[in-house]
Parts: C-alpha cells; structure tokens; sequence
C-alpha cells in the first residue's frame, strides 16, 4: 500500500526525480532488456497456450519481474526513514549520550547516521545506494534485501530461457562433420516459429543472456551480504565501530568486555527484526530491542569515546601495494572484485608507502583520507575514498595528523 499511495496520492512527487539518476537508468534498463528478451523468447520457445508446462513458464516469468519491480520501487521511494529535524529524545538527560547533527540541527538517535547525499540523518543507516539513488536503512531493508533475492532468481529463469531458445533454433541449423561446423542462420525450419528468430534476435537473445548472468553473480552476491547483516541484526557502519571499539579495548588494556548491543543473541529474532508479514519492520526507529548486558546507548557511548579520543577516530594504516583506483580491480583478488562497495564515492589511487586515515571499512574495502603534505593542505586538497583492505597494513597512530582531520568520522 505504500509502493501505490506514493504514485496514487502523489504526496512524493519530488521523489520521482530518483529516477533521474544513472544508478536506476542502468537498473530499470537491464530489468527491461532481460524481461521484454525473455517474453519474446518464450513465445518462440515454449508457446504459453499449447501446453501447462508453456502457462506456467509464462506466469512465472511476468511474476518475476512484477515482485522485482514492486521491490525495486519500494525501496526507492519508501526510503529508509529519516529522523525527524531537530529531535530531541524525550529524555533530556538522554542527549549527553548522543551526538548533534548541525545539518538536521537536532539529535542523532540511535543507529542513525547523516548521509551527506540525502542531507539528513537516516534511521538505522547501512549505506547509501546508487541503484535505488537513495538510503538502504530502517523502513526499506526489508524491500531491498528482497530485490536483491528476487533479481537473481528472475535472471536465472530469464537465462535458462534464452540458452533454450537458442538451442532450440540453431539445432536444426548447424550442421557439425568432423573437421568442419557450417551455420546457416537463413536454414528454413519444418515449422515456422510464431515469431520469426533472425540473426538480429540471435544477437539480442546473446546480449540479454549476457545481462542476465552478470545480474545474477553481481546482485547474488550483494543478496548474501546484506543477508550475514540482517542475521547479526548489524550495519556496516555498525561493524566499523565495533572493530575499533575492541582495538580501542585492546591498546588502553581497559578490561571491559563489548557486546554489540543490538544481536538478539538468535537469528531467527534477528531476522524478523527487519522481515514481516505486513512489510513494515518492527520498531519506530528510534527505539530498538536490546542484548540483555546492553541499553539504548551502548552504542552511542561507544562512538562518543572513540570521538573523544583521537587515537581511534581514525586508524592510520601505510600502502604496502600500488593501487590505480579501479572501481572493481581484478587484480586485487576475487572477493575485492566482487565485493566493492556499493557506492558513488570515489576510489583514491595509493603507491606504496602512502599513508591513510581510514575512518570506516568493510571486511575488503576501506573509506579513509590520504595524508598529503602541507603545501597541499594549504591549498585546501583533500583526497578521500575507498580502497583495497588488502593494499594496506596498520601502523602507529598519529595523533597529529589525526588533529588536521579532525572533522572525518563516521556520521
């Protein structure tokens, strides 16, 4: 009900400038390709009304992209919730926990996080993504994760379509003898299709198969990462300061044990977190259920004593390998490539020896600011990005150099 209230009522029109972005272009544009490819094959391949087998192809096809479009759609124009400007908790002694936001010009509650493309503080923040040009957060996890599930499944079927019709139309047309492999793509059949399979719709069918298995492997893989978030109830911004919450534990020897405050200590009750019947997960946004040991502010105490010292704020690590800045760089391994972050933020190119103040990372990739010299400082250059976790290595912290970045940290 919410995917057609956005449209129906048209409260959100401004909303449907999202779509006016290259991430959802490309998007809708490979849903389109490999829908319309896969209908007009199976009208050659696997006639809808001459048998059940055809009926049910058919049906299960268009439901496909139907499920994947109402996802899609949904999680770009539910958003993902946004606390709301200037919030205050009702608490008053509840805001020495919390850190102010001077662009909403009110309170982060807690797991938000401001996102400088959105411009506002997003309800339990995981990353902003440019396929649905918005936040994946709180309201639309759920909608997302499942466009994540259902794109591959719809690609696979749309796949195994193609690979049959193509099979089925050249089969009678390719003649194989022992040294020689003769296609004739203007062979006429015994039976002529209801739509003719030309070299043109040949050369689409290979195209759109293409599309398909990319869509598959790459979306496949983002579907089983944000899958190990939702059973560990975690984001990766979350997963970030829990590392440098337990580096912080080690270096200072404090003795204090760090639970992250929001695993249920299930995965089945972390996962009905974020999936319901009725679509709508459970919580405001605000509030949120906790580990036993834990309250609502575990985590914002966290960050407050890794803001306050500068040793944690940001971690220095040193190149060890040269990196050119490639989106998604082969060469740095198969889980890098597989795994880039999935957003519009740039990639900063390192040499070996370069020093970086990462500030945030995932299990492959760090986000941080390269240290430049002070002629560059002066004139006000600033580099920042992600990079390869593998092209870096930790080393000492530098408390200075931490001083002149004073203003990088996680928002």
């Amino acid at each position: 009900m919410n995917f057609l209230s956005t449209f129906v009522t048209f409260k959100n029109l401004h909303e449907v400038r999202r779509l006016c972005h290259w991430g959802p272009i490309i998007a809708l544009s490979v849903i389109a390709i490999c829908s319309t490819m896969a209908i007009l094959d199976s009208i050659i391949w696997y006639w809808p009304l001459d048998t059940t087998g055809g009926s049910i192809n058919f049906i299960m096809l268009i439901n496909w992209t139907v499920l994947i479009l109402y996802n899609y759609f949904n999680a770009m124009f539910v958003g993902p919730g946004y606390i709301p400007l200037g919030w205050k908790p009702e608490n008053q002694q509840d805001t020495q926990y919390l850190q102010y936001c001077r662009g909403c010009q009110g309170y982060k509650a807690p797991r938000s996080h401001h996102c400088r493309k959105c411009n506002r503080c997003v309800m339990k923040m995981d990353h902003h993504c440019p396929w649905i040009n918005n936040c994946c957060g709180h309201l639309n996890h759920a909608y997302f994760t499942s466009f994540l599930l259902l794109a591959p499944l719809g690609c696979s079927h749309a796949a195994i379509i193609f690979i049959m019709t193509m099979y089925t139309q050249l089969y009678e047309r390719i003649s194989f003898g022992w040294s020689t492999v003769r296609i004739d793509m203007s062979a006429v059949r015994q039976f002529q299709p209801l739509m003719p399979f030309s070299v043109p719709a040949f050369a689409a069918t290979l195209f759109a198969l293409g599309l398909a298995l990319g869509t598959t492997i790459a979306v496949g893989m983002l579907f089983v990462i944000q899958m190990k978030v939702i059973l560990r109830n975690k984001t990766s911004i979350e997963s970030w300061i829990e590392e440098k919450a337990k580096d912080r534990i080690q270096h200072y020897q404090t003795g204090e044990e760090f639970i992250f405050p929001y695993d249920l200590g299930s995965r089945w009750l972390n996962f009905k977190q974020v999936f319901t019947w009725s679509g709508t997960p459970r919580g405001d946004g605000i509030v949120w259920p906790v580990h036993p040991k834990c309250h609502q502010h575990t985590l914002t105490i966290e960050q407050l004593k890794q803001k306050a010292d500068k040793r944690v704020r940001s971690v220095q690590y040193q190149a060890v390998e040269d990196y050119n800045g490639a989106c998604c760089p082969l060469s740095k391994g198969l889980q890098t490539f597989f795994r880039t972050p999935c957003t519009e933020e740039p990639r900063i190119p390192l040499c070996k020896g370069d020093t970086i103040l990462a500030t945030r990372g995932t299990k492959w990739w760090m986000y941080g600011d390269k240290v430049l010299s002070e002629e560059q400082l002066r004139a006000g250059e600033r580099i920042r990005g992600w990079f390869p976790r593998r092209c870096v290595e930790k080393c000492h912290y530098d408390t200075a150099a931490s001083d002149t970045t004073s203003d990088k940290k996680v928002n």
